[in-house]
Formats: structure tokens, C-alpha cells, sequence
């Protein structure tokens, strides 16, 4: 291939052997992934025939759009290693790029939701859409929960409770999802007194444990109330409402009487409530024209409904 009597080629011929520029042969040649075999007197870099397959397999691994790090990792490896250390890095790149199409699908999503909205409404749709970044971050969410959830729960609680409590954006959003999940960034970003968002009555029980698990036996109630919604049973008496009353009963040390029962829906009638957050999450997790995913909210409300109805039939 090489027709120098020393079997070397300059860099203009090992770019053209290899289907490259001279530019790109320079640029690996200086960080290190493409080494010299020797310089001319003048001066000029000279490659051995090997070079030729290294080149090209540079060109391949950086149209994968493996940074030179990476590429580096891959061939300062063990023939043996090398297979691994590339799985690694092509796995690697193909999360990022993932990230960057979410990115990508939010930013449209986002842009039609401005384009196809009232003029009057623009500007308010820019100010929700610019704060949000793209992909979408949950971070905010969680510490709304952190600061709402009784003092001192335990960390594995917390991180329960979180994992239903805050939504997941979707990866390929409609323009009524993104509304949605600015509308639910805004909510809970705004400044706002502890009167706006007083803790309800529950969270001034029995100490972190006792937190720990009514919520437990809280999310318990709202999987089972869960089932009942998807099949748009409406709320009654049951395993579900059953589950609900225990979790309360069990961290106020009570018993599940009918005399707890009134106590119970009397608090939960007056307790504060969150319903904003609840809608904007289930239009952030629906599908536009889908079926409402049920929430915790949502849970809530029929089995509060559910109990009231009880209690107050058993009293009339």
C-alpha cells in the first residue's frame, strides 16, 4: 500500500488510504490515539501501515460520537478489556443521547404549545415554559415533599413516598403535558407562608416512626383505591377503605371503631389539602384523551369519600 522504500507514509497519504482529512489525522495524531512511527529530516510526521486500520477505526469510534476520552479508554485497553471498556462507553453515550432527544421533544413540544395557544396567552405561556429546563428536572418537586412530610421520617419512607408523590415526566410530551408540568414547577416554586401550606393534623402524631408508617399503610390504601379508580368504581366500603383506617389507627396507636371512624372523617375534612398538585399531576402522566392515571390525590379523595359517606349513614 505504502510504496516509500522505508515502507512509512506521509500524513497526506495515510488520509487519503483511510478516507480522512489531513486535518483529522493532525487532530488525533495530537492527543496521542494515532502514534507517529517516525519524523522526516524536514520535520514531517511518517505512519507505519498499521496506522491505516487504527485510523480508521478512530473514525469509527468518534462517528459514534464517543468523546476522546472515551476513544482513549477503548484503545489503551487489553484486546480482551477493550470489548468492555466499549460496551461501557457506547452504553454511556447511548443515555446521553437519549437525554438530548427528551431535550429535544420538550423544547417542541413547547414551541407548538406557544404557537397553538390565544396571542393573549403567549406571554404567560413563554414565562411557565422558559422556567422549566429541558429535560424536565423533578428536583424541585421533591424538596416541595421534604418540606411538607413530618420532621425526622426516615430516609427509606421519604424516598418511598417520593417515588409515587412526584411524577415522572414523560419522554415524548404533548404541548398539554408540558403546560401541565410548568403549571405544577410554578406551584410549588412560588413563595409562600406556612399558613398557605399548614402540615395536616396527621404529621403531629407519635414521632418519626409512627409517620414512617402511616404512610406506609397510607400508600398501601392508595394502590388498593388505585385498582377501584382504573376500573371507574365509584368509592364504597371494603378492603381499601379497611387498609386507609388502619394506617391512621395504627400510627395514633387506636383501634378501628366507629367511634374513630367519625373522629377520623371529621379530621380529614378539616385537614389542609393539596388538589392543585394532584390535578396538574395527572395531567402530566396522562396522555391527552387517556383515561386520568389515578394519584395519590385521587386515592385519597375516594376513600375520605368513601369514609364519609360511611360514617354519615351510620349516624342518619
Amino acid at each position: 500500500m505504502f510504496t516509500s522504500h522505508d515502507g512509512l507514509c506521509s500524513i497526506g497519504e495515510l488520509a487519503e488510504s483511510a478516507g480522512v482529512t489531513v486535518k483529522a489525522v493532525r487532530f488525533y495524531s495530537d492527543n496521542g490515539l494515532l502514534p507517529e512511527a517516525s519524523r522526516s529530516v524536514g520535520g514531517h510526521r511518517r505512519y507505519g501501515p498499521d496506522a491505516v486500520g487504527r485510523l480508521r477505526l478512530l473514525r469509527s469510534l468518534r462517528t459514534l460520537g464517543l468523546p476522546v476520552r472515551e476513544v482513549r479508554r477503548v484503545l489503551g485497553e487489553e484486546e480482551d478489556a477493550a470489548g468492555s471498556v466499549l460496551e461501557g462507553a457506547v452504553a454511556g453515550q447511548l443515555r446521553e443521547l437519549g437525554s438530548q432527544l427528551t431535550a429535544l421533544r420538550w423544547r417542541e413540544a413547547g414551541l407548538r404549545l406557544v404557537l397553538e395557544c390565544p396571542p393573549e396567552e403567549r406571554a404567560d405561556r413563554l414565562r411557565l415554559v422558559g422556567a422549566v429546563a429541558t429535560p424536565p428536572n423533578t428536583g424541585a418537586l421533591a424538596r416541595f415533599w421534604r418540606a411538607w412530610l413530618p420532621p425526622r421520617m426516615p430516609a427509606r419512607a421519604t424516598a418511598a413516598f417520593l417515588e409515587v408523590a412526584v411524577p415522572q415526566p414523560p419522554d415524548d410530551p404533548e404541548p398539554a403535558q408540558v403546560l401541565a408540568f410548568a403549571r405544577l414547577y410554578a406551584l410549588v416554586t412560588r413563595p409562600c407562608t406556612g399558613a398557605e401550606r399548614p402540615q395536616p393534623e396527621a404529621h403531629h402524631g407519635s414521632g418519626a416512626r409512627a409517620s414512617a408508617a402511616l404512610y406506609a399503610g397510607l400508600a398501601q390504601a392508595y394502590e388498593l383505591a388505585g385498582t377501584q379508580l382504573r376500573r371507574g368504581a365509584g368509592p364504597r366500603p371494603g378492603e381499601e377503605l379497611d387498609s386507609f383506617v388502619d394506617a391512621y389507627a395504627s400510627a395514633y396507636g387506636s383501634r378501628d371503631t366507629p367511634a374513630f371512624r367519625r373522629l377520623l372523617a371529621g379530621q380529614l375534612a378539616a385537614d389542609p389539602r393539596i388538589d392543585r398538585y394532584w390535578e396538574l399531576t395527572a395531567d402530566v402522566i396522562t396522555a391527552p384523551g387517556s383515561p386520568p392515571e389515578p394519584t395519590p390525590g385521587s386515592a385519597h379523595d375516594w376513600l375520605f369519600t368513601a369514609l364519609d359517606e360511611q360514617t354519615a349513614a351510620a349516624t342518619g
